[in-house]
């Protein structure tokens, strides 16, 4: 019987070094992955295999793409990364919590642009020093050219000491 290697596992505190901590407030909008691709190294593949993958619960292909953007600060009994998916009309961050030891706490697109062909939906998310996630989102029609501010959507989730993301209701 042959003796059948299996794949390296990555330790997680590497997995963490691709996403540098920022200062808060940040702000992810449409255009931040490109920042993030310029100044982030990328995920090899078997981080996104260990790390990533198990998360999604969309399936991937050949063109999908996953960019490392940042590491909340100061999260002392765990670990808080975001992470952007490209994926064909559908670009999305993810917010992702994880134990010390790399196990997953909690997850969830926090922003991004989405198209199901009639609709256009693009969300902006902003997270203070409080932890508290400012998310607007907005809609278009397919061929309107004119958005209408009006329509958007807001709500506030927050990033919990735990490491769960919960929502918010307004006072």
């Amino acid at each position: 019987m042959e003796n059948i290697k299996k794949p390296p596992k990555v330790k997680f505190p590497h997995f963490l070094e691709k996403f540098p901590e920022v200062v808060l407030p940040v702000t992810l909008a449409e255009e931040a992955h490109h920042a993030f691709s310029r100044n982030n190294d990328p995920l090899p593949a078997l981080m996104i295999e260990q790390f990533i993958l198990p998360l999604e619960d969309r399936e991937t292909d050949d063109f999908t793409e996953f960019v490392p953007c940042m590491r909340i600060p100061d999260t002392n009994e765990f670990h808080a990364v975001i992470y952007w998916r490209a994926g064909l009309m559908n670009y999305q961050y993810t917010l992702a919590c994880y134990t010390k030891k790399g196990e997953l706490i909690d997850k969830r697109v926090i922003a991004g642009t989405f198209s199901d062909g009639e609709l256009l939906t693009n969300s902006v998310a902003t997270i203070d020093e409080d932890w508290i996630i400012y998310i607007v989102t907005g809609q278009i029609r397919s061929g309107e050219k004119n958005y209408d501010p009006s329509s958007s959507t807001a709500y506030k989730l927050e990033l919990l000491p735990e490491g769960q993301i919960v929502n918010l209701k307004d006072e």
